[in-house]
Parts: structure tokens; sequence; C-alpha cells
């Protein structure tokens, strides 16, 4: 457990000492059993200054009640499943209720409210709510095989809402649906997607990530620091980030499906003219959610951005390819992870 750093501070009648002064609110990192499996997690609590010892420390039920959320949610994402956030995330994208939520997918009236809460979703009903928010053409089909369950005002406010998101994410969840089907071949745990099945999620999230703290930058150099994110992860931590499998090319380590990946809508690249070749500016993004990674990858991100930021995508190239997995494999072959060896950074 590590020591806890002030978030903010609040006059009240102190529940430790008795007094009323200002008590402080801290958060630090901690751990949990969920499920027979240990997680860390951001940890709540009041801390009373005047007070010493194991004793100054102090968590209300409601304050209690999240922590315990933050852990389970922990817990999830070690195992790959929604956070109770971004299922609240998914029904609003359709601006329905935990209610409409459950109705839609055809389950108890609270399941859903319950998921937000406090239980821990299995995998089929994880991969129902995924399917609903990748897949409005998914959802859309939904609401009409339960349409019974939707009165008629609310079945029209939903189904249209479900219908705009097809006009403006349709195209999106095919482009995603090609890249998948690209990486079908790679669909088992092995040492050429470094130990982890494609994380297309996690993908966007580090392109969003690099888009925010580094300026200028273009597609060429961000697949030399996806690769680097990937590299340093499998290196430090035994298993890649994002799943991705890379080939040796003369323009450095490759993502397979690359380009597929850089024309993604969610993205935000802009394609510009590069001699007889397309090239891609990636937008910066206004904000970034920390929560999508762990803390072992926000490490690596950190470490890489902060290698790289200031070069010109020619050097960082040259830096690729100097490295010892790019070196020992031969043009259009796939760069093994195993093969990496101590990275130049």
């Amino acid at each position: 457990m590590s020591s806890g750093y002030i978030t903010s501070k609040l006059d009240t009648d102190c529940p430790i000492c008795g007094k009323v002064h200002t008590i402080e609110i801290k958060k630090r990192h901690s751990h949990a059993i969920v499920k027979e499996e240990t997680v860390e997690y951001e940890e709540t609590y009041y801390s009373c200054p005047f007070s010493d010892g194991a004793e100054n420390e102090y968590v209300p039920a409601a304050m209690m009640d999240e922590n315990l959320l933050r852990a389970r949610d922990s817990y999830r994402k070690k195992r790959g499943l929604l956070a109770s956030q971004e299922i609240a995330a998914i029904r609003s994208y359709y601006g329905m209720t935990q209610s409409d939520f459950s109705a839609l997918l055809g389950w108890g009236e609270v399941t859903v409210t319950r998921y937000e809460s406090k239980l821990i979703q299995d995998d089929t009903y994880d991969m129902t709510m995924r399917m609903a928010y990748e897949n409005p053409f998914f959802a859309l089909s939904m609401i009409e095989k339960n349409r019974s369950r939707f009165s008629p005002g609310k079945y029209e406010k939903v189904r249209s809402k479900i219908k705009d998101r097809i006009e403006e994410s349709g195209t999106e969840y095919l482009k995603r649906q090609a890249i998948m089907s690209i990486y079908s071949r790679y669909d088992k745990e092995c040492d050429l997607n470094g130990g982890k099945r494609l994380d297309l999620s996690k993908v966007i999230s580090v392109i969003r990530y690099f888009s925010t703290f580094i300026i200028n930058l273009n597609g060429a150099k961000l697949m030399s620091l996806l690769w680097y994110s990937d590299a340093m992860n499998f290196s430090r931590h035994g298993r890649s980030m994002m799943g991705l499998v890379y080939m040796h090319k003369r323009t450095g380590a490759l993502p397979v499906g690359c380009r597929e990946i850089l024309t993604l809508d969610s993205i935000g690249s802009l394609a510009e003219p590069l001699f007889d070749e397309i090239g891609y500016s990636i937008n910066p993004v206004v904000s970034i959610n920390i929560s999508d990674f762990s803390l072992e990858e926000l490490g690596v991100l950190e470490a890489v951005a902060s290698e790289f930021k200031d070069m010109e995508p020619c050097d960082v190239l040259q830096r690729v390819i100097s490295e010892k997995a790019y070196v020992g494999t031969l043009l259009d072959e796939a760069i093994y992870y195993s093969q990496i060896g101590k990275l130049n950074i």
C-alpha cells in the first residue's frame, strides 16, 4: 500500500477526532482481493491531520462503495471486461437508461444497474454489450427483437438514436471489422503478437495518447512509436501492449493493417500527398482517458513519448531499423517478439 496524496479538503465534523476542522481527502494505490485474485486500485479516504498513525484514517460507507467499485473495475480491466463507466458510456451513447439498455438486450430490468454498481459480468454478457456499442446494426436488430419491452414513444426515441449512430459510425464499424478480419490469422496468443490477441480499442487509445503529447505527429513516426510501445511492454512485462503484429519493411517495423488503422474515423488522421505515396498527419485530441491504461502501460508510454517526442520521423526510423529484432529479420518477414532483446531506448 503506497502513501496517499491530498486531492481536496473538507471543513466538517471530523469522525476521527470528534472536532470540527478541515480534514484531508486523499488517494493512494492499494490492493484488494476480487474473485480470489489480487488487484491494484486507487483508494480514496479521509485523513485527520491532527491524529497520528493508523488511527488518522476514515472511510465512510459511500466512499467505501466507490473504492470497492474501483477495485472491481481493476479486476474487469485485468480480465479484459468492460468497466462500470464503460458500460454506462455505451448506454449513454444511445441515450438509454439502465433499464432501457437491459430491455434492449433482453435482460432482467436491473441487470445493467447491477453491472454498473457492484456485480461483475461474465464473458457472454460483456461481449453482448460490446457488440451493441461497436455494431449499431446489432443494436438496431435487438430493439426490433425486444420491441414489446418498450412503450411506443420510448421505442421510437431509442430506435431513432440508434439510426443516428448508424449514420455517424457505421463506416467505422466496417473498418474495424476489416482490421479484425486481417488479424484473424493471429487469433491465438503467440510470439508474433507478443502473447496477446489484438486489442483494437487499446491501439486507438495509444494513438490518442501520442497525438496528445507529441506535436505534429505523422503516420510514419506513429508506426515507430507503436512498435516501441509493444516492444518495451514485452521487454518489461512479458507481453505486448496492443497485440499488434509487425512486419520488416523498408520503412520500418510496420504493424499488419497499418493503413486500415490509420483511416479509422476515431483516430482522426488526415491523408496528405507524400511523393508518390499517401502520408497521414494525426490530429491531436483534446484529452485522453488515463484509465484506459494500467500503471505499467502508462510507464511504457511515458518512456516512449519522452524519448521520441522531439525527434524527426526519419531519426526515429533509424533507431527502429538498428534494433536487434529488425536487423535479425528479412524484408517482408514478421518480427518475432522473442527477438527483441535489449532496446536502444
